[in-house]
C-alpha cells in the first residue's frame, strides 16, 4: 500500500507541471508582468519542490545529493521570480533589473532548470527514454524562453514538461524507500547474506 506522502509525491508529477503549464499560458496571454500568472507560478514553483523528492527517493548517493541542493535553491528562484512578478505588477522595480543584493534571484532562479536537468538525468534508468529526453530538451530551452519572455517558447516548454513527467509517472512503479521510513541499518546477518 502506498504511504500517504508517496501519495502526494506521485501526484505532483502530474500537478507541477501542468499548474506551470497554466502559469505560462496566462502569461503568454495577459503579458509577463500578470499578478494571477505570478500566484499561479509561485504555487506551482513549490509543486516542483514535491517533483524533485520523488526523483530524489530514485536516485542514490551523490547524483541524489546534488539534486537536492539544486532543486532546494531552484525552486527557492523560481518562488522568487514569481513574488517579483508580483512587485512588478504593483509597479515596483523589477529585482532582475536592480543591483545590489537584488541580483542574488538570477544564480538561484538558473538553478530551477538546472534542477530539471538533473531530473532527467536521474531518471535515464528508470523512465521512458522519450519522457526523459522529453524533461531534458524542456531544461534546456527553459531558461531561453523564460530569459528571453518568449511565451509562445515556455509554454512549449511546459506542455513538453507536462508530458515527460506524465510519461514518467506512467511506467510501473520500481521500488524505492519510502520518504516516510527510515533507512533500514543493515545488521551483521544481512551482510552475510
Amino acid at each position: 500500500m502506498t504511504s500517504p506522502v508517496n501519495r502526494i509525491l506521485n501526484a505532483s508529477l502530474y500537478f507541477a507541471p501542468t499548474l506551470y503549464l497554466i502559469a505560462d499560458v496566462l502569461y503568454a496571454a495577459r503579458g509577463w508582468d500578470d499578478p494571477g500568472a505570478a500566484v499561479v507560478h509561485v504555487l506551482a514553483s513549490i509543486a516542483y519542490t514535491f517533483v524533485m523528492l520523488w526523483v530524489v527517493q530514485r536516485s542514490t548517493g551523490y547524483p541524489a545529493a546534488v539534486l537536492l541542493v539544486a532543486g532546494a535553491i531552484g525552486v527557492a528562484g523560481s518562488v522568487a521570480y514569481g513574488f517579483d512578478t508580483i512587485h512588478v505588477s504593483l509597479g515596483d522595480t523589477a529585482l532582475v533589473d536592480a543591483v545590489g543584493a537584488a541580483v542574488l534571484i538570477k544564480p538561484l532562479g538558473l538553478c530551477f532548470p538546472l534542477m530539471l536537468l538533473l531530473c532527467a538525468l536521474a531518471l535515464r534508468r528508470y523512465g521512458p527514454g522519450w519522457a526523459v529526453a522529453s524533461i531534458a530538451v524542456a531544461s534546456l530551452a527553459w531558461p531561453v524562453a523564460h530569459i528571453a519572455n518568449l511565451a509562445w517558447l515556455a509554454v512549449a516548454v511546459n506542455v513538453a514538461l507536462v508530458a515527460g513527467f506524465a510519461g514518467v509517472a506512467a511506467r510501473r512503479p520500481a521500488p524505492h524507500r519510502s520518504v516516510d521510513q527510515p533507512d533500514r541499518v543493515a545488521t551483521g546477518a544481512d551482510r552475510a547474506r
